[in-house]
């Protein structure tokens, strides 16, 4: 059988759990559970490890997944889902079933996903008026996603599709560093 690659399985199983939350009327259920497991994996280097290790057993990687998903209270087939993928040892790939969901999702709505990193964590009213504002130059509802990356030292990088656009602090001293080097 030839090899997949992880992206090609994570947009399959991505695919298969989004066919069977639309069927159950639980894509808002299942994509808020997503989100939060998300954030969970961005924060927690064990659950990375968890996800990533190929010291474990199936059943072991399977329980602590079961236990994960019963603490955060994820909708039943969320659980059941996590539970799927553990067993076949895919939760290395995880991450990308959660991004090809999220974006299938955002497809269906007819939104567009922007991802924005910035210096400092937004404040409820930054996050609003950035949403507008992305809103305004799509055209389009926008489901944004937001990371905090420090070394960009201040401002912030936003990714709408294959347009970025960078106003950190840090790329802008990059800048200034290479035309302070040609002057010389």
């Amino acid at each position: 059988m030839p090899s997949e690659t992880t992206g090609v399985i994570a947009d399959r199983y991505a695919t298969a759990l989004f066919d069977l939350a639309e069927g159950q009327n639980a894509l808002d259920q299942v994509a808020g559970d997503l989100k939060s497991l998300k954030a969970m994996i961005r924060e927690s280097a064990d659950l990375n490890r968890l996800l990533d290790s190929p010291a474990l057993k199936r059943s072991e990687q399977g329980k602590a997944v079961a236990a994960l998903a019963d603490a955060a209270q994820f909708h039943g087939l969320t659980k059941n889902f996590l539970g799927l993928v553990a067993s076949h040892r895919r939760l290395s790939a995880l991450p990308g079933m959660i991004e090809a969901f999220l974006g299938a999702l955002a497809k269906k709505r007819g939104e567009v996903s922007a991802k924005v990193t910035s210096a400092v964590a937004l404040s409820q009213g930054q996050l609003d008026a950035l949403v507008s504002s992305l809103k305004a130059a799509c055209g389009t509802d926008v489901s944004v996603d937001v990371g905090v990356d420090p070394s960009l030292l201040g401002g912030m990088v936003v990714k709408v599709g294959s347009r970025m656009v960078d106003s950190s602090l840090k790329t802008k001293l990059q800048h200034l560093k290479l035309a302070m080097k040609g002057v010389g």
